[in-house]
């Protein structure tokens, strides 16, 4: 049993979010080797990432060092992608040295048998993202995204790209959504005891539910307006915490 815990993490849209939200996080990034067993961060570490033939978008430099360093340290990295950051693949994964994933999936952290996702598609209701997730995961759109190149690549995703509307507060549409994802993670719960943890992000609304003695739903929230994330400490229930608090 490893004394130290698990950390946790989503929606930290390094590119789009304020540069103070920015620092916070690669301040808390930092001290994971000396703090954490494994870092897992859920989705939305990118504002942006789609890996082309011709680079990566431009300005992560700093973070990708640290996750090197994170990684160097033997900390086992897990990365998944979100809506923003899907689009990973090589880079992270022999670059990097992250294990990058673009499915949910079930893992056992700090002694709770855990579902993992971002959670975009999940729950009911958002039809039109859906079928919008599902043409842009398409083969097709991503070989014509990747003829775009870094830079004009990276200009049109800026374009469409509601984070920088989202810095004060969460949205309306934001707690609509947090809501109808705790309703799915709660059904889940119900649906599959053999899962202890239903742990989330993509809502930007942090959240600790505990559905029954010993099972919980986790949402990280995010380092955009929240700085938060969660610990997970093998013989104690999931922490929220946030980070200079």
């Amino acid at each position: 049993m490893s004394p130290k815990p698990v950390y946790l993490a989503s929606d930290v849209h390094l590119g789009a979010a304020p540069p103070e939200k920015e620092a916070a996080f690669l301040a808390w990034l930092a001290r994971v080797p000396d703090a954490a067993s494994r870092l897992v961060l859920n989705g939305d570490l990118f504002d942006f990432w789609f890996e082309y033939r011709r680079g990566i978008p431009p300005g992560h430099d700093r973070v990708l060092a640290l996750l090197r360093e994170v990684v160097a340290a033997g900390i086992p990295v897990t990365l998944m992608g979100g809506n923003h950051d899907w689009w990973g693949g090589r880079f992270l994964r022999e670059e990097v040295g992250v294990e990058f994933l673009q499915d949910p999936v079930v893992r056992t952290l700090a002694g709770l048998r855990t579902f993992l996702a971002h959670g975009d598609g999940l729950g009911r209701g958002d039809l039109a993202y859906r079928a919008l997730r599902t043409v842009l995961r398409g083969r097709l759109t991503r070989f014509a995204f990747a003829q775009l190149g870094p830079g004009l690549g990276g200009w049109a995703a800026e374009r469409v790209s509601k984070t920088r509307a989202r810095w004060d507060e969460p949205t309306p549409d934001d707690r609509t959504r947090a809501a109808a994802l705790e309703r799915w993670a709660l059904a889940v719960l119900e649906e599959r005891p053999e899962l202890d943890l239903v742990a989330l992000g993509h809502t930007h609304v942090p959240s600790l539910v505990e559905a029954a003695p010993g099972r919980w739903y986790l949402n990280t929230g995010d380092w955009v307006m929240h700085g938060t994330y969660a610990v997970l400490a093998e013989g104690r229930p999931p922490a929220l915490l946030t980070w200079g608090a």
